[in-house]
């Protein structure tokens, strides 16, 4: 029986697999009525326990485009989540109706924790602050289309990056590749969180400085990555009012930009983005959300193994961890999945370097 393989954070891909995954994405594009029916037969159940829009509608066209059928919900109260039903036990259950689930989940490390009991293939799209995968794949397949590259690129990352899992996911993502740089444009409040800062510093994968203005990094940078500030990741609202006009892209900023940069954005937007940069050439967030379309129909089909002829039998491996487990301690994360479903067992990873971080949601053990 062939492992399962999930896919929990950008990293659980290599750097080939996802070179893989965006050529067998190209090829959808190119020919999609040759993959009407790939999937016939095959059932995705979605899990969604908070809000979405395009992330849920992606997905669903996306396996409805193979041929495949959905079922699940969109509001944990109409679930047995309202009666208290636990993550183990709901993808337990569900592992017998479908063959492979989507997890949107407010706690950090929920999708982790799922795959943990799972007997089909789990996506994270989305658990709280922490990562956001298959958006990160569309994002880095709108930038391999526009650049024919992923590499010797400098992306400006602007907005808010203290809770944006977009932009933890996409700086995890792209410094795995050589020579990018990454500028973080953000008020103070909001800053990268140090701990992706360390671990840039750690690896030396990638260079990065900070800047408070879209005026200090705009003419630099390749790429432009917007975010809105998250009101419901605040809590306090104080908070929130001092700093969501913060960061606010328009048609006179966009004047200081170079001729090919692109602007991104994993949307929805709020006010961040002026509705005139929409007819800017530059402006690229809207064919970004429909990419994000045919990246899940790639990965569908990778995780099913229903690739047809893409990879001549040969179906994707499963990577080998760096890491080690430990038993030690407690995760001090208030937002980690451990401290909502008591019953999940401490996982922690050790990297070479001896740093220990919580195997559900990313934080570093001090």
């Amino acid at each position: 029986m062939l492992q399962i393989r999930h896919l929990i954070e950008p990293t659980d891909f290599s750097v080939k697999e996802l070179e893989d995954l965006f050529e067998l994405a190209d090829l959808i594009i190119n020919d999609p009525k040759k993959y009407l029916h790939q999937c016939d037969g095959k059932i995705m159940v979605t899990l969604f326990y908070e809000p979405s829009t395009r992330t849920r509608f992606s997905f669903e066209a996306a396996m409805m485009r193979l041929g495949g059928s959905v079922l699940g919900f969109s509001d944990p109260n109409s679930s047995s989540t309202a009666k208290g039903e636990n993550i183990p036990d709901t993808i337990r259950i569900v592992s017998g109706y479908s063959d492979i689930a989507v997890m949107r989940h407010p706690v950090e490390g929920a999708p982790k924790a799922a795959s943990l009991f799972s007997r089909i293939p789990v996506i994270n799209a989305g658990d709280g602050g922490h990562q956001h995968p298959t958006q990160t794949l569309t994002d880095l397949y709108t930038i391999r289309s526009k650049f024919g590259r992923l590499d010797h690129l400098k992306v400006g990352i602007c907005g808010d990056l203290k809770y944006g899992r977009t932009t933890h996911s996409l700086v995890k993502a792209m410094s795995r590749y050589p020579g990018n740089e990454f500028v973080f444009i953000s008020p103070e409040e909001l800053r990268m969180p140090q701990y992706i800062c360390d671990d840039l510093d750690r690896s030396g994968s990638a260079s990065y400085r900070e800047c408070r203005t879209i005026e200090e990094g705009i003419g630099e940078v390749d790429i432009l990555y917007m975010t809105r500030v998250q009101r419901e990741r605040f809590s306090d609202l104080d908070e929130y009012e001092r700093v969501k006009d913060s960061c606010i892209l328009n048609v006179e900023k966009m004047k200081l930009a170079k001729e090919d940069m692109i602007v991104l954005h994993p949307l929805p937007r709020v006010n961040e983005i002026h509705y005139d940069v929409d007819k800017d050439k530059r402006a690229c967030y809207f064919e970004q959300a429909e990419n994000g379309m045919y990246v899940r129909m790639s990965l569908i089909m990778l995780l099913l193994n229903e690739t047809g002829d893409f990879y001549n039998g040969r179906v994707l491996s499963v990577n080998e961890s760096v890491m080690s487990f430990v038993d030690l301690d407690k995760c001090r994360n208030p937002k980690c999945i451990t401290q909502i479903e008591p019953s999940l067992r401490q996982r922690f990873l050790t990297y070479g370097n001896g740093v220990k971080v919580c195997d559900y949601c990313g934080a570093v053990l001090e």
